[in-house]
């Protein structure tokens, strides 16, 4: 593994050029990331002042709350910019009980393509990951040739233009690109969680992007003495430099930190002019080996 000396400050992905650090809309939900927000115009002002800061990539899902995200996106943004880019994802239900379930059936693809298009206000989806359920936690083996395939199908009919696939295996990731162009893949991977290292460098060479999701530890926030020790050094936030350190690690890299506040927004967006010296890398190197 080596860290990219020169990144870009925009990637590819689909056919738009966007910004490396996109916008993650999972946490607008509540709680769990089930139900409503809190405070429902402050998510609306947070998702405005994303796009008002120069954020073209917005990731999102239907099973966000579930519905939630997606109607607060419609909310805040329709109609959208004509340079944004909003990235869903199916593949999970949830339960009454907040459950995370899987819907990997044809008919749930489907359905679950036709409530996005709705809830977002969309004619056609841009890119839709497909995240495999096989287990929640994680990346595990098991075919995604039905719900891939249907998936597919929809596209061709023009209701989704570019297909990703999320929580995969290098396996799925071949196996899917027999049966469709795979857009790009969501894991979860950051500082502390090296697991797609080989991965991430082969999809590289293949130009396919990499968008890790909780690149900032997700429901476990990243927690480490060195990092904090790195920060202070570079007078910024720990979360900045975790961020700083994900953009120079891969030129394929995409990020889509999440936040409902406004001031964390500006900061993750700031990481992007941040640039880690040697010393500096070579320090977070030593934290992801404890």
């Amino acid at each position: 593994m080596t860290l990219a000396t020169a990144a870009p400050t925009t990637l590819l992905l689909g056919d738009h050029r966007v910004r490396r650090i996109g916008y993650g809309a999972m946490q607008l939900a509540g709680p769990g990331v089930f139900g409503p927000p809190k405070d429902r115009a402050a998510a609306v002002a947070v998702l405005r002042a994303a796009v008002e800061a120069g954020v073209n990539h917005i990731d999102t899902s239907d099973f966000y709350g579930p519905h939630i995200t997606n109607q607060l996106i419609r909310e805040a943004l329709h109609p959208y910019p004509d340079d944004l880019l909003i990235v869903t994802k199916i593949g999970c239900l949830r339960g009454a009980d907040g459950s995370w379930d899987a819907a990997l059936s044809p008919d749930q693809v489907r359905q679950a393509v036709h409530d996005n298009l709705r809830n977002l206000g969309l004619e056609k989806l841009e890119v839709v990951n497909l995240r495999a359920m096989f287990d929640v936690h994680g990346p595990a083996e098991g075919s995604l040739e039905a719900p891939l395939t249907a998936l597919a199908e929809l596209q061709q009919q023009g209701l989704v233009k570019h297909i990703g696939l999320s929580n995969v295996t290098a396996r799925q990731i071949a196996d899917g690109q027999r049966i469709c162009r795979i857009a790009c893949v969501q894991n979860q991977y950051n500082i502390a969680h090296r697991e797609d290292d080989a991965l991430i460098d082969r999809l590289a060479s293949e130009g396919v992007p990499y968008v890790p999701f909780f690149p900032l530890g997700g429901f476990s926030p990243l927690q480490s003495a060195g990092l904090s020790e790195v920060a202070k050094q570079l007078e910024a936030t720990p979360m900045q430099v975790a961020l700083a350190w994900l953009l120079q690690r891969s030129p394929n890299i995409l990020l889509i930190p999440g936040t409902s506040s406004g001031a964390h927004l500006h900061e993750n967006l700031a990481a992007g002019s941040l640039t880690l010296p040697q010393e500096a890398v070579a320090r977070l190197e030593r934290v992801a080996a404890q």
